[in-house]
């Protein structure tokens, strides 16, 4: 009886440190995902339950006013912990994503790809047909989808403005030896609907948009495609992104291509992943110069931050150490500006002071 009772006693003593384990360290949170429905109840979250300031609610959200803002929504675990609207915008109201929405375009090539339809290491030239640019062909199969997920297509960026047609895409280096911020990038929605063999809006939706509840839709703007939609919607997909590609159990993007695009994509510029930016890296480039800036984009902000930057300061911050994705609509914070300002660095500051 003692040999069997010894072993008895030895795992009961095992579940009991197990259990006592498990009480003494709880669980993570659990990510909220609102209904689909937009007319839906999205749970809230409350500034006190979360231990932050209160007495810095006010200075940011005049900060906010005071610098245009339409739409701005901190959400945490996936919850609204603010939303607040300014200067005639609603929770009902679409605004642009600017080049905010590139996420969206980026996230619509790692979809095609995991279906099978493409691959972003094929060069541009396998979907479009030669043609595409006005480079000779040897030069133009040097262009992959990668590169232009990445800033890297070594195209002309500054003389020829935003277009895109063939003889506006020039050379200027080998596709993967320069990094430089350009509107070339919008023809990979046309490499995803070559590959679909469907509109690029009509994948999107199906694949995108209906799945995580959001609304809006793709504006043609001169040589541009500029996605409108609410605030909300612009929290959903940054939501999808702080879960790593899933909306509650369903993969919408998978986690491999997730990594790849919120991570340093190349070797030039270290803050910049698929069309995302990365805070955080030890150098940076700015859109329309070639000059490397040491340190982080927004010092004031946390360094595991990845951000959709759109211009006049349309803004996703996702932060995963944090379980927080933060969103900002508007219109231009001072001056008309590209993808970056200095008004990232002065919110944060005051975000900072909320929840620190």
């Amino acid at each position: 009886m003692k040999k069997i009772g010894y072993p008895l006693l030895f795992i009961l003593a095992l579940i009991s440190c197990s259990s006592e384990s498990n009480e003494s360290n709880p669980t993570e949170s659990t990510v909220y995902f609102p209904p689909l429905e937009q007319s839906a109840i999205w749970e809230t979250k409350s500034l006190n339950s979360l231990g932050w300031n209160e007495n810095a609610v006010a200075p940011l959200l005049t900060y906010l006013e005071e610098k245009h803002t339409k739409g701005f929504i901190i959400l945490v675990d996936g919850k609204i912990v603010m939303e607040n609207y300014f200067n005639g915008h609603s929770a009902t109201s679409n605004w642009y994503w600017a080049s905010a929405g590139k996420t969206l375009t980026a996230t619509m090539v790692g979809i095609a790809e995991q279906e099978n339809h493409l691959n972003s290491n094929n060069k541009v030239s396998d979907y479009l047909g030669h043609g595409w640019t006005s480079l000779p062909p040897a030069k133009e199969d040097l262009i992959t989808n990668k590169n232009l997920l990445t800033m890297a297509s070594g195209l002309e960026d500054i003389n020829n403005g935003d277009c895109v047609e063939p003889e506006c895409l020039t050379y200027k280096a080998d596709a993967g030896t320069r990094w430089a911020y350009h509107n070339v990038y919008v023809k990979l929605q046309d490499v995803v609907a070559s590959a679909v063999s469907t509109t690029f809006n009509s994948y999107f939706n199906t694949k995108l948009r209906d799945k995580i509840g959001m609304n809006g839709a793709w504006v043609q703007s001169g040589n541009n495609s500029v996605y409108w939609s609410t605030t909300r919607s612009m929290a959903r997909f940054g939501l999808l992104m702080l879960n790593k590609g899933k909306w509650n159990n369903e993969v919408i993007l998978n986690e491999s291509y997730f990594n790849a695009a919120t991570n340093t994509s190349q070797n030039i510029n270290l803050g910049y992943g698929y069309l995302w930016w990365l805070n955080g890296k030890s150098s940076y480039h700015l859109p329309q110069t070639q000059i490397q800036f040491p340190g982080s984009i927004i010092p004031e902000g946390p360094n595991d931050m990845f951000m959709a930057l759109g211009k006049n300061d349309q803004r996703i911050y996702v932060i995963p150490s944090r379980k927080m994705v933060i969103v900002r609509m508007g219109e231009a914070a001072d001056n008309v500006n590209l993808a970056l300002s200095d008004f990232d660095e002065v919110l944060w500051e005051k975000i900072n002071a909320l929840i620190d």
